[in-house]
């Protein structure tokens, strides 16, 4: 009899819990967070360093970036003890006008060479009293990567930057639409400022999403001006020679790729000539891993964003160069929610292609993507329509651990993992 029991309340706990998780609604949408210049910052300075962020420029060299509303020199010090900089360098600035806004000085500064897996202290200007300091990536393997793409800047956005600080990773990575300024170029500035604490500190590499391009007939005929002249990117060292898409190596294990879904990528375009020599180029006896962002997803189940020419097209022109390098992984936004496919290759399940995982799920004001296409299709292992982020750990040449997490009312929440197996490690892949 008690055994009976025990197996009925079973029963009604799980029933209870399936119907729980059947009438779970996810929270609405969040409004953007409008961000000023604190006033630690000193916003009553015109030429405080504020909107800081670096970048990657090699594996030994870091490019500082900031804003200031007026001219100011643009020098970076910096040194591996609080306060003191042994070492200066020197860059450039320079600004920009949209219709009637007329941006603050944008330096940019190019410090190194710099020691892998160190921590260093700078300031922007040597007559800043703002500090930072951040760490470099490793010179081997292990690292780990943060991705989020469409971050947007709202409440979500903000929870999803939270849970990013608490992890311990080397660089982030951003598959396009960053601040969702949308021609308002003032919450580009918002956008820099809310994102500083963490792009201070860790490398952000971003690539361009459509709310990027901020194209106006007749009164501002010219694309993605805000975006290439605040984020500018390793492009001269991937000899691309665009900002859109370029390429770097990290932890001399990991070549990672980043692609322009809004500029020209059929085979006569620059981009998709330059894609072909660079994958020629990577060793993978030295380089086991190849990622690849891209912002409108070649795959993806979702009702949002079907047959859009940047994802149909560009799949149709460069996912057999992809193929063919047997790239490991790649990484797509646009759509607000998360699915991640199986290994796969002109629409069928692949044991030689990529993992395709959409990830536009950071936090944007434009809401979550909720409605899928039934039933599912044997390619979609998992998807879930919920703000998150995700973790890539690279552990060794052989093996790496995806992690992706929800923002469950501000709580971090396991949702979706997955050891992944370098293809350059497969006998059956080899070319």
């Amino acid at each position: 009899m008690a055994y009976r029991q025990g197996l009925l309340l079973i029963a009604l706990l799980l029933a209870g819990i399936f119907v729980c998780a059947l009438s779970y609604n996810r929270p609405p949408r969040r409004r953007n967070v409008y961000v000023k210049l604190s006033e630690d910052a000193g916003d009553d300075d015109s030429t405080t360093p504020q909107q800081v962020h670096i970048s990657m420029v090699g594996e030994d060299k870091m490019r500082i970036s900031w804003i200031t509303d007026d001219p100011t020199p643009s020098i970076v010090d910096y040194g591996t003890s609080p306060g003191v900089y042994s070492s200066s360098a020197n860059g450039t600035s320079s600004s920009y006008r949209y219709i009637t806004y007329n941006s603050g000085e944008i330096h940019n500064v190019v410090i190194g060479p710099l020691n892998p897996n160190t921590v260093y202290y700078y300031r922007c200007s040597s007559n800043s009293a703002r500090q930072f300091s951040f760490k470099t990536p490793p010179a081997q393997l292990p690292v780990k990567f943060a991705i989020a793409g469409d971050l947007g800047q709202t409440g979500w956005t903000q929870s999803t930057l939270d849970h990013i600080s608490k992890s311990d990773y080397e660089v982030l990575l951003l598959p396009g639409d960053l601040s969702y300024a949308d021609r308002i170029q003032q919450l580009w500035d918002s956008f820099g400022r809310q994102v500083e604490p963490l792009a201070s500190q860790r490398p952000w590499m971003v690539t361009q999403g459509n709310h990027e391009v901020e194209k106006l007939p007749v009164l501002h005929t010219s694309t993605f001006t805000a975006y290439n002249a605040r984020w500018q990117m390793p492009f001269e060292e991937s000899e691309s020679n665009s900002n859109l898409f370029y390429s770097f190596n990290v932890a001399s294990g990991v070549h990672v790729i980043m692609l322009g879904s809004y500029t020209d990528f059929d085979p006569q375009s620059p981009q998709y000539k330059w894609l072909q020599a660079d994958l020629a180029k990577v060793d993978r006896a030295k380089t086991p891993w190849i990622i690849v962002l891209i912002h409108a997803p070649w795959y993806n189940s979702n009702t949002a964003h079907q047959g859009e020419p940047e994802s149909v097209d560009m799949k149709q022109f460069m996912e057999g160069l992809l193929y063919q390098a047997r790239v490991d992984v790649v990484f797509a936004g646009h759509v607000h929610a998360y699915e991640r496919f199986t290994r796969v290759y002109q629409g069928k399940a692949d044991d030689c292609g990529p993992v395709h995982i959409t990830i536009g799920d950071g936090g944007n004001r434009e809401g979550l993507a909720s409605d899928y296409i039934e039933p599912k299709p044997a390619i979609s292992v998992f998807r879930e329509a919920s703000f998150g982020h995700g973790q890539l750990e690279v552990v060794n040449a052989t093996h790496a651990q995806w992690r992706w997490y929800r923002n469950d009312n501000d709580e971090q929440v396991a949702g979706d993992s997955l050891w992944i197996i370098s293809l350059s490690s497969n006998p059956a892949c080899k070319l």
